[in-house]
């Protein structure tokens, strides 16, 4: 089994044409779908199982929910006209302290499912004129379209799904 590329380490080219801005929508549209797939049939006992220092499979997707604040804010930092957009809490620490692991998966996804179904009603109904609109990615260190949001938080949704994959092979 191959190992999953640690998050931080990884780049992006941000090069998908206008077109594709509602098959990316779509994507983020599934990761709830997506999520609730991979823990069907997963027992209660490996669903909060920590390997080593890495987040469970709860963590994992309660970190799924504890980001949308900060894309949806993204998406404002984009129609507000701002040069920069807003930064990543580094540490992780609300999901470090949110113990998410004490929650039932059943609460996790659907919080999840609610929370993305409000990011991507935001997504469907955004002018067309903004969706190539550009501001700076202070992690990346590099210019972002509105689109390459969307792609940004399809690819955090496959990673984070790679993960629990990754969680389930190894039981």
């Amino acid at each position: 089994m191959l190992a999953v590329f640690p998050w931080i380490e990884r780049s992006f080219n941000f090069d998908c044409p206008r077109w594709m801005y509602p098959n990316l929508v779509e994507r983020i549209r599934g990761g709830p779908a997506r999520a609730e797939e991979a823990v069907r049939d997963v027992p209660v006992s490996l669903l909060a199982k920590r390997l080593g220092t890495s987040w469970s499979i709860q963590e994992n997707i309660g970190h799924l929910l504890d980001i949308e604040p900060l894309m949806s804010g993204r998406l404002d930092d984009f129609t507000n006209g701002l040069l920069q957009l807003r930064a990543w809490e580094e540490t992780n620490r609300a999901t470090w302290q949110a113990d998410h692991n004490a929650k039932s998966i059943r609460e996790l996804l659907a919080r999840f499912r609610d929370a993305r179904s409000r990011l991507v009603e935001r997504f469907d109904a955004l002018d067309d004129s903004l969706v190539e609109r550009t501001a700076f990615h202070p992690r990346l260190n590099r210019q972002m379209r509105v689109i390459d949001l969307v792609y940004f938080i399809a690819e955090h949704d496959e990673y984070h799904l790679a993960k629990i994959t990754a969680i389930k092979q190894q039981r």
